[in-house]
């Protein structure tokens, strides 16, 4: 029998909604949350959520905010990644209609890996803020600013105001005028000696620092009156500190780039998570790309290869213990120029450092910090010529131990107190020779011991409802072979006239002694005296926001009984040549004005355009007593500007730049220039390198998958190819026209670079 066609309809229809009901009564649930920013608490705009295994995707919003709505019941695993930061997965049961928030804390790729944010008062301030002229840098930063193709903390600092280096080869810089040597770094802690990848006893090196980036938590400059906690250093202080292990889980990162590569491994200790473990190892081929670019400066075409551990662990609720140790070696083969290399030119070298720090802290309540150090530092190296022959060799020994202790006696009211004890151990020479007839002349050697103990006192107050803050500090110094002991007071103000303007104040002394190379070189002796600083520095600083800052500072350092050599350099003086003397001592005779200011705009977010731009301005004038002379310093450098700029521009992009100018250092030494043509002079420092610019591109590119990532890094040097100059050496002179033989070499041009890390 034939079924009509009228009859058919009404019933399709009828299951059709009855199919569309059953589907839509399909238990289903909702999944949202918040993703934070670990170091700031700022919400994470453009972070990639997904859940693994499925098609569910999507990114968070301007207030790091995401859903996932009509998801079937059962069990998933939660992906939240994005550039630059740690990957976070969660894996969780969604029950049916069941809604699950998630609060989710990313880590930046230099912090250490947390599910919970660190309560700041404000996103500038560092963690001890007790200092009038202090800088922080934080996470990414350091990691953006160290470069692709040298991974260089010390070198992120570079792009600090009052920072000046023009150099594309060394790690080390000026600040405000005055040598690395009057520099302090200190890390967790512990001030350091020669902390580099470098080919010591020689001036025409490039340097790397021992420790790489991926370790850094934060880097602090001092650069003008230094807390009374900061010892033995006149011109400023750079603090670093390291970063512990995950307690989280254990995470593997391999990282390969032009110049070197690398591993770093992290992860909880025992399964109550009570301490952590983090290592890491480099090696270098730094030297090929110093070959490929500087082929007439094989000197600088060292490798390196270093290891660095930390272990944390958790004693009780309120004691913690760690140990840190860090490996360094370095070395230079020019065997394959042999032929081309001078008599007294180094051909082989290697350098060695060893670097452990024991550390203790103990917490009672909210109201006693105790800490304590004890660390040792070992260095040596060694310099052979194309005949085998001993050029240089050095050793350096030091043990030091230090305690502080922090007591916050009353709510608006902190006591800093410590003590410090360094045994130290120095021995070395420095060699030349001639032929025909063979004779060896001792440039220098040296041997001795000594110890350096000091202890400080700096009392904190914040009174009018903690709109002022004012310290007072006291240093005591005693060295048991330069002079007397020292007394080092300082203070420091900080006013609030209302919440978005802060003014700072600052003044301090500070005592510097020479290093025990001096000491007992036959070119200095245990008559030289600690050289003396006295700092003065003023700052008004405005927030434009929450997250952006305007500063202006203005300082004038005071040095006196500064070392020199004021023979050492030939010069004309009433039309005759004055000869160089090789064996000139080495006394205190320089005094110094250093004076300028700086003008700084910074913005730090995790979200929009990230950096800052500074101009400084500022004249560093020396005066030696034994000649009279007065000159600018050898790092004096009028005008200086320094641009960082970030910005996330997609979940799995980043983009960065920096870019640096100077004015020009001066060239050392009595010189005058005619075009291309140098003379000796009766003027120091009378001749000034070009002006330096660089310019760098960086571009970061991650690849996200379920249970890994991975980041390239590509970056451009030098983008604009500005042929840059570092001044070389002084090659001697012709005694009948006075003419000068100096050597300048091009550093780098525009060079690309690609690095790759993969983190599991």
């Amino acid at each position: 029998m034939k079924i009509p066609d009228n009859f058919l309809l009404p019933q399709l229809a009828l299951l059709c909604i009855l199919g569309a009901g059953l589907t839509a009564e399909q238990p289903q649930g909702l999944i949202g949350g918040l993703v934070l920013d670990a170091q700031t608490g700022e919400p994470l705009a453009r972070v990639r959520i997904s859940l693994v295994g499925t098609s569910w995707q999507t990114q968070t919003d301007n207030y790091g905010r995401f859903s996932f709505p009509g998801i079937a019941a059962g069990q998933y695993t939660l992906q939240a990644a994005t550039v630059g930061y740690r990957m976070v997965h969660r894996t969780f049961t969604l029950g049916e209609w069941q809604h699950l928030e998630f609060e989710i804390v990313l880590s930046p790729d230099t912090f250490r890996h947390s599910d919970s944010v660190e309560v700041r008062g404000d996103i500038f301030e560092p963690v001890k803020a007790d200092g009038p002229s202090q800088l922080t840098l934080e996470g990414n930063e350091v990691k953006n600013l160290g470069s692709v193709l040298a991974d260089d903390p010390l070198r992120a600092a570079q792009a600090l105001p009052g920072v000046s280096s023009n150099d594309d080869f060394d790690s080390r810089f000026s600040v405000r005028g005055a040598s690395w040597e009057r520099i302090g770094l200190y890390l967790d802690d512990i001030l350091l000696h020669v902390p580099f990848h470098t080919l010591q006893g020689e001036s025409a090196t490039g340097s790397m620092t021992l420790f790489n980036g991926d370790m850094v938590e934060t880097l602090v400059l001092h650069a003008a009156a230094p807390p009374v906690r900061f010892s033995d250093r006149t011109a400023g202080v750079i603090e670093v500190s390291t970063r512990e292990g995950s307690r989280m889980q254990r995470s593997f990162r391999t990282t390969a780039s032009a110049s070197n590569a690398g591993v770093m491994a992290e992860g909880p200790i025992g399964r109550s998570r009570r301490g952590a473990w983090l290592a890491s190892a480099r090696k270098s081929y730094f030297q090929y790309i110093i070959r490929r670019t500087a082929t007439t400066e094989p000197t600088l075409a060292f490798g390196f290869a270093d290891l660095q551990g930390k272990l944390t662990f958790d004693l009780t609720p309120r004691q913690q213990v760690s140990l840190s140790v860090s490996e360094g070696v370095s070395d230079l083969d020019r065997q394959r120029w042999r032929s081309q290399l001078g008599v007294n030119a180094v051909m082989m070298a290697d350098n060695h450092i060893t670097l452990a720090n024991l550390g203790w802290r103990y917490t009672s309540g909210s109201h006693l910090l105790v800490s304590s150090r004890a660390a040792w530092i070992r260095e040596r190296f060694k310099n052979f010529s194309r005949d085998d022959l001993a050029l240089a060799s050095g050793y350096y020994g030091e043990w030091a131990g230090t305690g502080n202790a922090t007591w916050l006696w009353r709510d608006e009211a902190t006591l800093d107190f410590g003590v410090s004890l360094r045994r130290l151990h120095a021995d070395g020479f420095t060699y030349r020779y001639q032929f025909n007839p063979f004779v060896v002349r001792r440039l220098d050697e040296y041997r001795g011991k000594a110890w350096r103990c000091g202890g400080y006192l700096q009392q904190s107050l914040r009174p009018w409802q903690g709109r002022i803050q004012l310290v007072l500090g006291a240093r005591w110094d005693r060295h048991n072979i330069s002079s007397p002991p020292a007394w080092s007071p300082s203070v420091s103000v900080a006013i609030m006239p209302e919440p978005r303007t802060r003014i700072n104040l600052g003044w301090g002394e500070y005592v510097q002694y020479p290093d025990l190379h001096w000491l007992f070189s036959v070119l200095g002796g245990k008559r030289l005296l600690p050289e003396r600083a006295i700092h003065y520095t003023a700052a008004i600083e405005r927030r434009l926001g929450e997250r952006s800052r305007l500063r202006a500072e203005f300082y004038q350092r005071l040095d006196r009984d500064l070392l020199f050599r004021p023979l050492y350099e030939p010069r004309l003086a009433e039309g005759r040549i004055l000869p160089q003397q090789v064996d000139a001592p080495l006394v205190n005779s320089l005094r110094g004005r250093s004076q300028g200011f700086e003008v700084f705009f910074q913005s730090r977010t995790a979200n929009r355009l990230t950096g800052w731009i500074a101009y400084s301005y500022g004249r560093t004038r020396m005066r030696d007593g034994v000649s009279g002379a007065q000159f600018p310093s050898d790092f004096d450098q009028k005008h200086g500007v320094n641009l960082y700029i970030s910005y996330r521009v997609r979940p799995t992009v980043n983009i960065s730049m920096r870019w640096i100018y100077g004015s020009g250092f001066p060239i050392p030494g009595f010189f005058r220039r005619e075009g291309n043509r140098y003379f000796l002079s009766g003027e120091r420092n009378a001749v000034r390198l070009p002006s330096y610019h660089r310019g760098d591109l960086r571009i970061n590119k991650a690849f996200i998958f379920d249970r890994w990532k991975m980041t390239l890094y590509g970056e451009l040097l030098n983008l604009t190819n500005h042929a840059n100059y570092r001044f070389d050496s002084f090659n001697g002179y012709n005694a009948r026209t006075g003419q000068a033989f100096v050597t300048l070499y091009k550093m780098f041009p525009i060079i690309p670079s690609a690095g790759l890390l993969l983190e599991f």
